[in-house]
């Protein structure tokens, strides 16, 4: 429930601080005076757009700080979740808005994001308004109710997660598909790829050698003259170099015998004769190799072009980065495989999910169904206690062919208030007066099903009046009867009589500025305030004994 509430620089509000209390407090005051203002801080407290148009003017920002008491509320797993220090018995909300449009929120004194206080808003404070009467031409709304009175959220519960399973399986499945579909265009391409590497058949250090030939093919007739000369320079037989050199062997050995300094010379010469003889053979035997082949030219620069253009179109520098792209391409030309595996799988999943959330919505459905009569009766009992005796509710149920987020239920909620009218969609066929209190009707019956913290009304009395404004004051403090903190912002005596506390808000006019106030009455300053609701400016006696004995009917004066 709400405890405190802190305003400054909202709007016309300069300051308020203020307290609250369990059961059923009535919020009056002109029209103009601020009521819907501290409405809309709250608002802005909970988790609505922020506007630094709503800052008071000449202020630097506006901060908005309320104290719930949340000892009946479980919210230790949303603490947990979003990492909030927590009090088990209060929960601090704040929110400030600069100048600047900028907005800060803190739970409990901790920063968070602004989604974090409008998730938190929704276990702290319902606020009921006029607008949210439009909710009843909701069908998931509609469901809701249906879903809370019957007190099978649980199975609700149960079914979103089979749905969200189901969802997820299909998210899967779809971008499984999509992914096989672009992997099998891409293996297209890396078979052909690797096709082209292997039926070239090239292995490690090819490129290099056939560079070399290719070489000396290109200069055969050069190299052949040079080993030609080179070999007639060493053979020749008076001019040649080892003929040369085997004669001026002969004539040192000659004087070998007679003259030992010479015979170190002789050795070295037939040291040379021997590396010369080498030299020839080994020349002989280049010249015989070297031989102009045109074919095998045209082939190793054939082959040359092909792993050249190999190189150059898929971007590699030599022989071994092929391979090693072929090498990459055949583990990749597994996935496939791999993918479709994984999609089978994952088809199977959503086939599983698909079925088991299709079970858990035929059950859920079912409950529906033997909830909707209980809701019919609860709401049209409701209703001809606020002055609709002929009131008829009739939920029209169907079931459709496909899941959806609220499972396979589809259901229109038909209303008549007259018994000449026939059953038609309420949003089609209901007055304002006659909407806002079907609304009450079922605000005041889930009060009964399920926990509500703080509802507040924003004048949904717009509309009523005598007998049935009484009834729906009642029926508000019925509301807080069963433990839900009441406070209703109204324009009517008989409302404002049955509240169990009675605030006023008000505006006050300076020279400067216009200020909105709001304090707590006292016994004697409700009935003067009932009084002027009655009869307006001018107060009558008739009007004070009037509001004397509106106030008696309270049950807590």
């Amino acid at each position: 429930m709400l405890k405190h509430l802190y305003i400054k620089n909202y709007a016309l509000i300069e300051s308020l601080d203020i307290d609250f209390h369990t059961g059923f407090t009535a919020i009056t005051g002109e029209t103009g005076a601020g009521k819907s203002i501290i409405l809309g801080a709250l608002g802005l407290l909970l988790g609505e757009r922020a506007d630094s148009k709503s800052i008071k003017a000449g202020a630097k920002k506006c901060i908005v700080e309320a104290v719930f008491d949340i000892s009946s509320l479980e919210l230790d797993a949303f603490f947990s979740e979003h990492d909030i220090d927590a009090d088990t018995d209060e929960c601090i909300v704040r929110r400030e808005v600069s100048d600047t449009g900028k907005s800060r929120c803190f739970v409990n004194d901790m920063p968070v994001p602004v989604t974090v206080i409008k998730s938190l808003g929704n276990s702290l404070v319902d606020i009921h308004s006029q607008h949210q009467n439009l909710l009843l031409n909701n069908k998931a709304y509609q469901l809701q109710i249906v879903d809370t009175i019957g007190q099978h959220m649980d199975q609700v519960i149960l079914y979103k997660k089979a749905y969200a399973s189901f969802l997820e399986a299909d998210r899967q499945c779809s971008l499984l598909e999509q992914n096989l579909v672009a992997l099998c265009e891409e293996q297209e391409s890396r078979q052909f790829c690797l096709k082209e590497i292997e039926q070239a058949r090239m292995y490690e250090g090819e490129q290099a050698e056939l560079e070399e030939e290719a070489t000396i093919l290109d200069n055969a007739g050069v190299i052949k003259e040079a080993l030609y000369q080179a070999e007639c320079l060493l053979t020749g037989e008076n001019s040649g170099i080892i003929s040369s050199l085997n004669d001026c062997q002969r004539r040192l050995n000659a004087v070998n015998d007679v003259f030992s300094a010479i015979r170190p010379l002789t050795e070295r010469i037939d040291s040379c004769s021997i590396e010369l003889d080498d030299i020839r053979n080994e020349i002989s035997s280049l010249l015989y190799r070297i031989q102009f082949d045109p074919e095998r030219q045209n082939f190793v620069n054939e082959r040359l072009d092909l792993i050249n253009s190999l190189e150059s179109k898929y971007h590699q520098t030599d022989i071994k980065g092929l391979l090693k792209l072929a090498e990459d391409m055949r583990s990749r030309l597994e996935e496939t495989s791999d993918s479709e595996e994984e999609l089978e799988k994952w088809r199977q999943k959503r086939e599983e999910a698909h079925h088991q959330a299709w079970d858990i919505a035929r059950q859920l459905s079912a409950s529906r169904c033997k909830a909707i009569p209980q809701v019919e009766a609860s709401v049209s009992e409701r209703l001809m206690a606020l002055g609709m005796p002929h009131v008829r509710i009739c939920i029209d149920h169907k079931e459709t062919e496909t899941l959806s987020p609220t499972g396979i239920d589809n259901i229109t909620l038909l209303f008549s208030a007259n018994k000449e009218m026939p059953l038609r969609e309420i949003a089609s066929i209901a007055s304002g007066g006659e909407m806002a209190r079907v609304m009450l009707s079922l605000k005041a019956i889930l009060a009964t099903s399920c926990t509500l913290s703080t509802l507040i009304f924003d004048e949904i009395d717009t509309g009523v009046s005598g007998r049935t404004a009484e009834q729906m004051a009642l029926t508000m403090k019925d509301i807080s009867r069963h433990g839900t903190q009441v406070i209703s912002i109204t324009h009517l005596p008989q409302i404002a009589a049955q509240g169990d506390y009675h605030y006023l808000v008000y505006k006050e006019e300076t020279a400067d500025s216009t200020v909105s106030h709001i304090k707590k009455l006292t016994k004697t300053e409700r009935i003067q305030e009932i009084a002027h609701m009655l009869s307006g400016v001018t107060i009558t006696e008739a009007a004070l004994l009037n509001a004397q004995a509106l106030l008696d009917h309270n049950l807590k004066p």
